[in-house]
């Protein structure tokens, strides 16, 4: 049962956030220094999502370095954190719950499936990492031991996982809110 919810799961987070983007758009009610606040958040987000993909060679090697060395979800811990941010910049309790609803109901089955997948690909590697590193939040300041092929960040890995997508996004969005504000 819990391997069937995990892939409707991953199958709709997409689709379930253009929705809830839609309401967004919508529904949010910025004002200047909750936009302010909200664009600081979100934008820690962008960056903590850069710097995780610059160290992701999906499906090749276990990313364990960088931002993986404090948690295994660098990826949604930043999308956790720029729909944070644009919760809170948006003003409305309801597209926040919504935005927590998400989160909570599909991407944190989705992070279980691809933790099943790495530990299946990884086997015993990855279990070690696992019980090291936390699954999404940062628990402690101290590193993880870092595998010997780390070869750090790069631009090329960033690109190839077209990390500048979420970066296009924020700016998107935050032009988008800067609008709505200036045109009440």
């Amino acid at each position: 049962m819990a391997n069937r919810y995990q892939d409707w799961a991953a199958e709709r987070r997409v689709p379930l956030g253009f929705a809830l983007g839609v309401a967004y758009v919508i529904f949010a009610q910025p004002t200047r220094t909750l936009l302010d606040a909200g664009a600081a958040v979100a934008l820690l987000g962008v960056v903590a999502r850069a710097w995780a993909a610059g160290y992701l060679d999906k499906d090749q090697r276990l990313a364990t370095a960088g931002p993986y060395a404090y948690t295994r979800n660098t990826l949604y811990l930043g999308s956790f954190l720029i729909g944070s941010g644009f919760a809170l910049a948006g003003r409305s309790l309801i597209l926040g719950a919504a935005f927590l609803g998400l989160f909570l109901l599909v991407y944190r089955p989705v992070m279980r499936r691809e933790a099943e997948h790495l530990r299946r690909q990884f086997g015993e590697v990855y279990d070690g990492y696992a019980r090291a590193v936390p699954l999404l939040f940062p628990g402690r300041l101290r590193r993880a031991p870092l595998s010997r092929d780390e070869d750090g960040f790069r631009w090329t890995r960033y690109k190839k996982n077209r990390e500048y997508e979420a970066a296009l996004g924020y700016i998107a969005g935050v032009v988008f809110l800067a609008l709505k504000i200036a045109l009440r």
